[in-house]
């Protein structure tokens, strides 16, 4: 193992400029996966190929399965039935141990009592490699993870927030996995620090090569790193593409929900003429797959939606009641009858009036996402 272990990569210094291929190479397979538990299903049939080298993150509420799938992937869970497969071979009851991947755990469960290096070299002691191989490893990593070297022999409690996180990355890397699973790392950091640990992941992604399996509540996250972007839904997986076709193209009305915050309006045909309550006639745009349907979803995400003279295909008029200001940004509410409008300005196309004037509202058909209204 000695010899294997000093024959570890120096980590590169700097990221890869091109994402895996769409059509890379599967190195995770699975094939009708489930879960149970006495009765209930955690994970109900999941079919999804995970490509090498790929950032794939699985995102879903609580309860959706996205945990049970993760540890099923990592080997701490046995899959009910289905097969899961690396490179073809199937690893179903193979223990995590033997398994060429490893997991970041939400609570790092880092050696409070060791060294940063230790911390680190962890792994290849209790494989018996030597220490000036662990070293060495340990301080390429420590490069790789944009630690100074100096923190080598740093304890690890003396260590912030994101440089323990760090630590913990560099210790899953110290023996080379093909695979690295992340358990919503990110969570306990306060919100500027996670914004810069998103894009050093990324960059940590692209620079190390590995396939990254990622879940997190934070659909920020999931669009700055992903390659990919799979998302959960009572156990099942709903839809699984590159961020913006997920963001833009959602394939039910749950999905577009789940990702962001929308104005959703139930449009109904009559006579051949879509029409909603409360706004009347509707253009819209529907998808070929829903254009025979009698009632859809209309989606509009706020950013699309704005005050207008009459220059939309679809207007309304309500009352601005609320707003809000997102730095450079400006959330706008907008009553109408029952319902309310969230609309998103730029500062420099900020409203002019005052709460609680009438203001005229509207948008362009191709503008919204038309999806299956259950």
């Amino acid at each position: 193992m000695t010899a294997t272990a000093t024959a570890l990569p120096a980590a590169p210094a700097t990221p890869a400029p091109v994402p895996p291929a769409a059509d890379a190479k599967p190195i995770l397979q699975l094939v009708g996966v489930r879960k149970t538990f006495g009765s209930f299903a955690a994970v109900d049939g999941i079919d999804l190929d995970i490509r090498e080298g790929e950032f794939l993150t699985l995102v879903g509420p609580s309860g959706s399965g996205k945990t049970t799938l993760l540890r099923m992937l990592a080997g701490m869970e046995a899959p009910s039935e289905g097969v899961l497969s690396l490179r073809g071979v199937r690893i179903n009851d193979t223990p995590s141990s033997e398994r060429p991947t490893c997991l970041v755990f939400q609570s790092l469960a880092l050696f409070p009592h060791m060294t940063v290096g230790a911390n680190i070299e962890f792994p290849l002691k209790a494989k018996g490699v030597a220490a000036g191989a662990r070293k060495e490893r340990a301080l390429a990593l420590l490069d790789l993870v944009r630690l100074p070297r100096s923190y080598y022999g740093k304890n690890v409690m003396q260590c912030s927030g994101g440089e323990r996180q760090r630590v913990a990355i560099a210790r899953a890397l110290s023996h080379d996995p093909e695979i690295l699973f992340f358990d919503e790392p990110l969570s306990a950091l306060d919100y500027k620090l996670r914004k810069v640990m998103e894009k050093e992941l990324k960059d940590l992604h692209r620079a190390s090569g590995k396939t990254f399996v990622y879940i997190t509540h934070s659909l920020e996250e999931a669009m700055v790193m992903s390659d990919r972007i799979g998302v959960m839904q009572a156990g099942r997986l709903v839809q699984v593409g590159a961020p913006e076709e997920i963001y833009s193209r959602p394939a039910t009305r749950f999905v577009a929900e789940f990702m962001g915050e929308v104005n959703v309006i139930e449009a109904r045909r009559a006579g051949g003429v879509w029409r909603a309550e409360g706004i009347g006639e509707l253009k819209l745009i529907p998808p070929p797959e829903l254009e025979g349907a009698d009632a859809v979803a209309v989606v509009v995400r706020p950013e699309f939606l704005r005050f207008v003279d009459g220059d939309a295909d679809n207007r309304l008029t309500g009352e601005v009641f609320n707003e809000y200001a997102l730095g450079s940004r400006i959330q706008y509410q907008v009553r109408a009858g029952a319902k309310t409008y969230l609309l998103e300005l730029s500062r420099a196309k900020a409203w002019r009036g005052e709460p609680g004037q009438a203001a005229t509202i509207g948008w362009d058909a191709r503008d919204a996402i038309v999806a299956p209204l259950a």
